[in-house]
C-alpha cells in the first residue's frame, strides 16, 4: 500500500518536472527568438544609422539640429492635417477608380464621334476652309485689314439692309428678271419707234423708279456728308 502510494507521489513529482521542463524549453525558445530579433533590430539600427550619418554629412552644411527639431515639432503638430490630407488623397484615390469606368466611355464616345465627323467630311471641310483662309490672309496687307476694321460698322449695316426681306425679293426679282430676258435687236430702232417705247406703263413705271433710285440715293449722300462733317468737327 505504501509502495503505492510513493509510487503515485513519485509520477506526480515527474509531471511537475515535465511542466517545468516545458515551460524552460519555452522559455529558452522565446529568449532565442528576442536574441535573434534584438541582433536583426541592431543590425537594421546600425545600418540606419550609418546611413543616417552618411546623409546627413552630405547635407550638414545646410541644415542645422534646430531645424530637424523644429521640423519634427512642426510634424508633430499637424498629425491632424496630415492625416486629413492623407484621408483626401485616399479619396482622390477612390474617386479616380470610380471615375476610370466613366472616363474610358466618354473616351469612346468621343472617338465614335470623331469618327463620325470624319465620315461626314467635317474634317476636310475645315482643311479646305484653313486654304481659303490661307488665301484671304496672303491677298490681304496689314492696311487692308485696318479699313476693313474701320468701315466695319458700316459693312455690318450694309449686309443688314440687304438682308430685309424687301431687298431680298427685289433682287430676286430682277435676278429672275435677268435670267430670262431675251432682247435681240436686229433691225434699225427708230427715234419715233423709241418715243412710243418710253410711251409705254411698263417704260414710264421703270423710268419713275430709276429716278426716284437716284433721288433717293443723292439725298443718302447729302446727310452722309453732313454727318462725316459734323463727326469731324
Amino acid at each position: 500500500m505504501e509502495e503505492n502510494k510513493l509510487q503515485n507521489q513519485i509520477n506526480e513529482i515527474n509531471l511537475k518536472l515535465d511542466k517545468i521542463l516545458e515551460e524552460i524549453e519555452y522559455l529558452q525558445r522565446k529568449r532565442r527568438e528576442m536574441e535573434d530579433l534584438k541582433d536583426d533590430l541592431l543590425r537594421v539600427g546600425k545600418d540606419l544609422y550609418q546611413t543616417t550619418v552618411k546623409e546627413l554629412d552630405e547635407v550638414h552644411d545646410y541644415i542645422s539640429t534646430g531645424e530637424i527639431l523644429f521640423l519634427g515639432k512642426k510634424v508633430l503638430r499637424n498629425i491632424s492635417t496630415l492625416t486629413k490630407t492623407l484621408e483626401q488623397l485616399e479619396s482622390a484615390r477612390d474617386f479616380l477608380q470610380d471615375a476610370a469606368p466613366l472616363a474610358r466611355e466618354s473616351f469612346i464616345d468621343l472617338m465614335n464621334k470623331l469618327d463620325e465627323f470624319d465620315r461626314k467630311g467635317y474634317f476636310t471641310f475645315a482643311k479646305e476652309l484653313g486654304k481659303v483662309t490661307d488665301r484671304v490672309v496672303t491677298s490681304f496687307s496689314p492696311e487692308d485689314v485696318k479699313k476693313f476694321g474701320e468701315n466695319i460698322v458700316t459693312i455690318i449695316n450694309t449686309i443688314k439692309n440687304l438682308t430685309q426681306p424687301e431687298i431680298l425679293q427685289t433682287a430676286n426679282n430682277a435676278l429672275a428678271v435677268y435670267k430670262n430676258i431675251n432682247i435681240d435687236v436686229n433691225e434699225k430702232i427708230s427715234l419715233i419707234r423709241l418715243l412710243k417705247e418710253i410711251n409705254t406703263p411698263e417704260v414710264k413705271r421703270g423710268l419713275y423708279y430709276a429716278i426716284q433710285f437716284l433721288k433717293n440715293m443723292s439725298n443718302q449722300q447729302k446727310e452722309d456728308n453732313n454727318a462725316n462733317k459734323t463727326n469731324s468737327r
